[in-house]
């Protein structure tokens, strides 16, 4: 492409408006079009940026970020029984996924057991049905638990399923402090945003929210 080309394709460029004239972050923090170095006269790099794996992880949560690692790739899956989980599990992991993602139906996600009247027509529908130790015994079974991480998308009744979690992986042998994994516990989020509302008020679970937090970081290792 010769150089006048190059001058009339940024020519075109430099006069598009912008979208926002004043692009702000929680309404208070401007954030302006470009920065360069001045703006990092006031910045201590130690304290505010730091190095890659350390506080506060403006640089990534490990020192070699995916030169060490790739990211975990996990499928969102859960229908049915806790079995038929199980055996979606395994095809995914014998095709070379690395993580699970458990999607739980709408009664475990409301704290409801599945023969409740409120549960008819939907137990296992749209996630796995999860009612007690035994299902989630099922749902892992065969699978090492302390090679992979789990995320487990559940809000109100966390603290439950992370019991039931922790207990069954216990039961089957493995080390508590070698597990990985998280629980969404966002129970801000399902007021706001879902049809999935909390089993019961907002400061009480909001509460059980950050009392499960605590026992996750008073369980887990330094």
């Amino acid at each position: 492409m010769d150089c006048r080309r190059v001058q009339h394709v940024a020519g075109m460029f430099h006069y598009i408006p912008l979208r926002l004239d004043d692009r702000r972050i929680t309404d208070s923090v401007a954030v302006k079009q470009a920065y360069s170095d001045a703006d990092l006269s006031q910045v201590d790099v130690q304290q505010d940026i730091g190095s890659p794996g350390q506080l506060p992880f403006t640089r990534g949560i490990h020192e070699t970020m995916y030169r060490g690692r790739l990211w975990t790739m996990r499928q969102f899956a859960g229908f049915g029984t806790a079995s038929e989980t199980n055996h979606r599990f395994r095809v995914l992991l014998n095709n070379g996924q690395t993580g699970l993602s458990t999607a739980f139906d709408l009664p475990t996600l409301m704290a409801l057991d599945s023969d409740d009247p409120q549960s008819c027509g939907e137990v296992g529908r749209l996630g796995v049905a999860i009612d007690t130790l035994d299902d989630m015994l099922l749902l892992y079974d065969g699978i090492d638990l302390e090679k992979l991480s789990v995320s487990m998308t559940i809000n109100a009744p966390a603290a439950i399923l992370m019991a039931f979690y922790l207990t069954a992986a216990k039961e089957r042998g493995f080390d508590v402090r070698e597990l990985r994994g998280t629980i969404q516990n966002d129970i801000l989020k399902e007021f706001a945003g879902t049809s999935t509302a909390s089993v019961c008020c907002c400061n009480r679970s909001l509460a059980t929210r950050f009392n499960g937090k605590r026992l996750v970081c008073w369980k887990s290792p330094t």
